[in-house]
């Protein structure tokens, strides 16, 4: 819900910076259906955290790779790199720690996750590995807000708003010639 929250707010951004989101029908984006089965599966496994931990890992690991396909079919496009670096670093991340994002214990708890049986693609983890690479930055609230993010988060989510907002033409410094994918 909090991705959903953002995402609201970047759209309505757009056009508070001169920009329009009509434009956002001229961009070219491939390998769609890779991106909403990488959602699903991330999706799936979160809401259904009983049964083999070695299948959520397989899915978990899954979905970043068809985020990968995704972002390499779309890699002209702008605020690619800035979301294929946050991605990299969470899946190293994940990486090192057996398939799941190591969390900060206080920060799960300041956000209101509570700790549940099963596979969480984000947990507090025993002795965890690259900890600074972890979902170390907590977002208060109740549910549907209250979260945790990486460093790849924050890196994924200013990639998607420089994109946004080249696309649709923005006067933000970000640049306001609209984006293309073949270009």
């Amino acid at each position: 819900m909090l991705l959903v929250i953002a995402a609201v707010a970047c759209l309505v951004s757009v056009p508070l910076f001169g920009g329009r989101l009509a434009l956002l029908a001229d961009l070219r984006i491939r390998a769609t259906l890779a991106a909403l089965a990488a959602a699903g599966l991330q999706v799936w496994i979160t809401q259904a955290p009983h049964g083999s931990h070695a299948v959520h890992v397989a899915l978990h690991f899954a979905s970043y790779a068809l985020v990968g396909v995704f972002l390499f079919a779309n890699r002209l496009l702008p605020g690619m790199p800035l979301l294929a670096l946050g991605t990299g670093l969470n899946v190293l991340a994940i990486t090192a720690n057996g398939g799941v994002m190591p969390a900060s214990a206080s920060a799960l708890r300041i956000a209101g996750i509570e700790v549940s049986d099963g596979f969480a693609n984000s947990a507090a983890v025993a002795h965890p590995h690259l900890q600074f690479l972890g979902d170390l930055i907590p977002v208060p609230g109740p549910w549907p807000i209250g979260n945790v993010l990486s460093v790849g988060d924050l890196l994924i989510f200013t990639g998607a708003l420089f994109l946004l907002h080249r696309a649709c033409g923005s006067r933000l410094p970000l640049g306001r010639q609209p984006a293309r994918a073949d270009s």
